[in-house]
C-alpha cells in the first residue's frame, strides 16, 4: 500500500508498525534512501518505485525537522 499523505505515512510508521521516529532512526533512513547504490534502497525502488522513494525521503526529512 502506497501512502498518499505525510499524516498517513507517519501514522503507519508510529502506530501500525510501532516504530518511534527518533532523530537517529530518521537520519539513518534518510542516509539509506538517499544512497541509490544501497541494497535496501534498490529493493525499496523495485517494490514501490522511485517516485514513492522520493516521497518517503521527503517525509523523513519533514519528520526530522519536527524532532
Amino acid at each position: 500500500m502506497k501512502l498518499a499523505t505525510y499524516a498517513d505515512w507517519r501514522r503507519c510508521i508510529e502506530v501500525q508498525c510501532g516504530i518511534p521516529l527518533t532523530a537517529p532512526y530518521i537520519a539513518e533512513r534518510i542516509r539509506i534512501l538517499s544512497d541509490q547504490t544501497s541494497d535496501q534502497t534498490r529493493k525499496f525502488v523495485e517494490v514501490w518505485g522511485d517516485a514513492h522513494r522520493q516521497r518517503v525521503l521527503m517525509w523523513f526529512k519533514q519528520a526530522g525537522a519536527e524532532v
